[in-house]
């Protein structure tokens, strides 16, 4: 049976599986990915490594196997070759398409939508599996996935980490033996997903695969997900300011010697502690804590796409009936001042005249708006603001313009 967000947050988040069979859904996966689709972005859309990779029995297969030059007018040479990959995948390599909120319309919104769900960054791979092949060994992830089964039947089968919470820098391959021990105790589940069921898989756990049948298609929706320790590495980060923690240590120190480097420790220790006591220290650090893990986060996701000739249009046609919003995704720092309204996104900073703030805020607030109704603006200025944000890509049209009222 499906479960609330919340219960999905409190009981599952970054600590245990989740299986969810199709008949407890509202709805399939169809309209993400099809069979159809892996043929198109494989033969028809020039797709190129390291947007793909093949793998059989846990190796990674050859890249000239299955890629070649795209000939005339696109002689690059990491093109997927179709005929190259039937052939691999006839022998039993498992093909897998990766970056696909980046390649395929529906995940490239499906994909921006989870972000904002899930406030933390989000990437699509699909594996597709020959009839009754494994691709990998028994492995774990470093982060969170969602596994949906596009097409045939795949058997997973899961077991509990050998190290919980895995960082990006704490691969599975540094605990291979480990891994393979667990791997070979009773597994926690072992079960067959089928077209529209989903598996979630906590980043740590323990996991392979095998196709059953025909050709399995799942989609690997993987989270990355902001950890406490990002924040203790930015709040460390914050102390850089602080002359007291930029000090060298002794000339004479023998750093091979624990017992001479402990005291040292303890002293830093004591001034952490007393930093973090002094004043507003700790509002003024929690402020930039936040603003460092904001701009990281930033830095690794990206706002839905605009479409730049239909931009262009709708500023051509613009009027005081049509209707933008914010573009989906973009953050933006925006500030007040007594004779301007600046917008800082990661590209760029969009300053305009004080009088445009409330507009401004309107417009961030995410609602759809009418341009002629925009606050503290006329017309004509409402007209020359939403072109120029039109221009900079931070706010898109919206729908079709609003029909005047009589």
């Amino acid at each position: 049976m499906s479960i609330e967000a919340r219960t999905f947050a409190d009981e599952h988040w970054g600590l245990a599986p989740l299986l969810t069979r199709r008949e407890d859904l509202s709805s399939t996966f169809e309209d993400l990915l099809s069979v159809d689709a892996v043929d198109e972005l494989v033969s028809e859309r020039g797709v190129r490594t390291p947007f793909a990779r093949m793998a059989k029995n846990g190796s990674l297969t050859a890249r000239e196997n299955f890629t070649d030059s795209g000939g005339f007018g696109a002689e690059v040479t990491d093109q997927l070759d179709s005929a190259g990959i039937l052939a691999a995948f006839a022998d039993g390599h498992t093909l897998v398409l990766q970056g696909l909120h980046r390649l395929w319309p529906p995940l490239i919104h499906f994909a921006g939508e989870l972000v904002r769900d899930l406030g933390h960054p989000v990437q699509v791979n699909s594996y597709i599996t020959p009839a009754s092949s494994r691709g990998f060994d028994p492995h774990y992830d470093v982060h969170d996935v969602f596994v949906l089964q596009i097409s045939g039947e795949k058997r997973w089968i899961l077991h509990p980490p050998v190290h919980q919470h895995p960082l990006s820098h704490q691969p599975w391959s540094d605990r291979k033996d480990d891994v393979a021990a667990m791997a070979r105790t009773t597994p926690t589940i072992d079960t067959v997903l089928r077209e529209g069921d989903s598996l979630y898989v906590p980043r740590g756990w323990i996991h392979s695969a095998q196709a059953l049948g025909d050709t399995s298609i799942h989609l690997t929706v993987g989270m990355s997900a902001f950890t406490r320790y990002d924040l203790l590495h930015h709040l460390v980060s914050t102390f850089a300011e602080d002359a007291r923690f930029r000090s060298p240590l002794p000339v004479g120190i023998d750093l091979t010697d624990a017992d001479a480097v402990a005291p040292h420790v303890r002293a830093l220790l004591a001034d952490l502690v007393s930093a973090l006591d002094e004043n507003d220290a700790p509002v003024n650090r929690e402020h930039a804590v936040a603003d460092r893990v904001g701009r990281r986060f930033t830095e690794v996701t990206r706002p839905a796409p605009v479409r730049p000739l239909a931009t262009i249009g709708s500023m051509a046609a613009l009027s005081a009936n049509s209707v933008v919003g914010w573009r989906p995704g973009l953050h933006a720092r925006i500030v007040d001042a007594d004779d301007a309204v600046t917008v800082t996104t990661r590209t760029k900073s969009v300053r305009l005249p004080a009088v445009c703030a409330s507009a401004v805020h309107q417009l961030h607030s995410g609602k759809d708006c009418v341009v002629g109704e925009l606050s503290g603006l006329d017309t004509d200025d409402a007209l020359v603001v939403v072109r120029r944000l039109l221009r900079e890509g931070i706010v898109v049209p919206r729908s079709s313009p609003v029909p005047p009222t009589d």
